[in-house]
């Protein structure tokens, strides 16, 4: 939400990435979408980044985390950024069906 240039963001991310990569970490990106003021051209390039790098680097996607509670007043606390309680329970249980075949392939992974 700076407004830090997508490509800066898209380098800083596959940075992380490839770190986590490298010491062998199991990542799950998770994705968000930015509100519209920032422009149409900025708000679609940052929404299309976290899909093209889950795509270059094979890592699981969560398309967008806060799916179900963004722009919900009542699920979000009064800085309208972050959820609730019950906004986090709605967010487990869009994110649990992409996690839990990961967590269960790599609990019984010799």
């Amino acid at each position: 939400l700076r407004g830090i240039g997508l490509a800066q963001v898209r380098a800083n991310l596959q940075l992380i990435i490839e770190r986590l990569q490298k010491a062998g970490i199991h990542i799950v990106l998770a994705g968000m979408k930015l509100p519209p003021n920032y422009g149409p051209d900025y708000t679609e390039g940052f929404a299309t980044l976290y899909a093209e790098l889950a795509r270059r680097n094979n890592v699981t996607l969560i398309p967008f985390f806060l799916d179900g509670v963004a722009t919900k007043p009542e699920l979000n606390q009064s800085d309208g950024l972050h959820p609730t309680a019950e906004g986090y329970r709605i967010i487990v249980d869009r994110i649990w069906p992409i996690l839990h075949p990961l967590i269960d392939r790599h609990a019984h992974a010799p």
